[in-house]
């Protein structure tokens, strides 16, 4: 791409950046100083605070770090690299505002320390803030919401000494909301999980995608919200069952990705990575996930080398010997892993993969092949996803003459793999194509 149509789309983003600020900012003082006023006038205004909030020291220069949200909402406009990611953004900063107004209308609270005189500096910013911001615009805290949301841009873009400031930047501005008695805890809580909600439903990168679901697929999916509901009656009963509500929201996106989402439910991208959004709300099914590998793969070798430099095993927890790693995980996200590359192709767990799957990740090996003298091919315990591509790639490779033959080498080296009937099917069906 030439230099000047480098500079043509960086102007074009730009001009859109400021159409974003111009739309986002009138619409943040209108909806969020109406919504004030109206439920200053309200009579039904309760608080909320726990009692180890009244030894919070108010600390006046925090007030600095709180101020700096502002000028950070606006650059992060501007430093988006492409219409996706700058949509996306503008997406995320208006429905964090409609979401936070919501629930100062729907769940209106006050704040309730009385904050002491100050006086210079400090006591001029304390002065503009009450201007225009009463104490009822509460729970969820949209300072919060915005201080998760800006931050994912701005990592985004940064080096890793960068990041690293930035991220203890943005911490400061989390916690000035309760060292300038801003907000009350319970505001905060909501706040990061209004935000990371936000994140996960408008990924940056990938889209939503549904498609039919299979038979198999519905009665996994059935299962998972069996223990969702489980779990959440658990979780409402028993007290500080809250873990367990997290636990059930996180089985309940896992039954809706069997039901139709499928992948795109772990937001997991081409290098590996699942979003920090889906790592979070995820978390306790991902647990599971990892637990899980861990007690079945306790008498399964790491990996097994098939043919011509193409090995089978589980998704690694460290170093590999391979030069490259082909990921078939969707549950999984890359570590700190090292190897010279990685490459993932996501497919759910627990279900026989498309003939379309196997197509595209039998090109995907053979690219990676071609480049890397050995590769890697895994998924969870690498014996039945990973183990169908592998046994793919030998038919079209030549070094299987059928599908009995290729299942029989990878066996003779990896015995445990599991190809039932339904993957011997798909397989078949792989091989007439060829």
């Amino acid at each position: 791409m030439t230099e000047s149509v480098l500079m043509q789309n960086k102007y074009s983003l730009w001009k859109q950046g400021l159409y974003w600020l111009m739309l986002l900012g009138p619409l943040f003082f209108l909806s969020y100083g109406q919504v004030n006023q109206f439920t200053a006038r309200r009579h039904d205004v309760g608080s909320m605070v726990f009692d180890w909030e009244h030894a919070i020291p108010f600390m006046p220069w925090t007030i600095v770090p709180y101020w700096s949200i502002d000028l950070l909402y606006g650059i992060s406009l501007f430093i988006c690299t492409s219409k996706q990611e700058l949509t996306r953004h503008g997406c995320r900063l208006f429905v964090a505002s409609l979401i936070a107004c919501a629930g100062f209308l729907l769940f209106p609270l006050k704040f309730t320390f009385i904050r002491p005189e100050t006086q210079g500096m400090f006591g001029w910013l304390f002065r503009q803030l009450e201007q225009f911001d009463l104490p009822y615009n509460q729970a969820p805290s949209l300072h919060i919401i915005l201080t998760w949301l800006l931050w994912l841009r701005f990592r985004q873009h940064l080096g890793k000494g960068a990041r690293l400031l930035s991220g203890a930047w943005f911490l400061l501005i989390a916690v000035s909301v309760l060292t300038t008695w801003q907000h009350h805890f319970i505001d905060v809580l909501s706040g990061i999980v209004v935000g990371v909600m936000i994140s996960y439903a408008i990924p940056v990168e990938g889209h939503w995608r549904w498609k039919r679901p299979s038979a198999n697929a519905l009665r996994l999916a059935t299962k998972y919200c069996v223990s969702r509901v489980m779990l959440l009656l658990a979780g409402l009963c028993i007290p500080h069952g809250f873990i367990l509500l997290w636990a059930a929201a996180a089985l309940l996106l896992v039954a809706v990705g069997y039901a139709g989402l499928g992948v795109s439910v772990f937001q997991k991208n081409s290098h590996g990575e699942l979003s920090l959004s889906a790592r979070w709300i995820l978390f306790p099914y991902l647990a599971g996930a990892w637990l899980s590998k861990g007690w079945f793969s306790r008498r399964i070798a790491m990996s097994n080398v098939i043919c011509s430099g193409v090995a089978l095993g589980r998704f690694p927890d460290k170093a590999v010997e391979q030069a490259a790693v082909f990921d078939l995980t969707a549950e999984f996200h890359k570590n700190s892993c090292k190897t010279e590359a990685w490459e993932a192709y996501p497919l759910m767990d627990l279900m026989v993969p498309s003939v379309r799957d196997i197509r595209q990740a039998v090109m995907n090996l053979q690219h990676l092949r071609k480049s890397h003298d050995t590769v890697l091919v895994c998924c969870a315990l690498g014996l039945s996803r990973s183990a169908s591509v592998v046994a793919a790639w030998l038919i079209s490779e030549g070094y299987a003459a059928s599908v009995s033959k290729a299942v029989s080498l990878i066996k003779s080296q990896r015995p445990q793999v599991v190809l039932t009937s339904a993957h011997l099917q798909v397989l078949e069906s792989f091989s007439k194509e060829l």
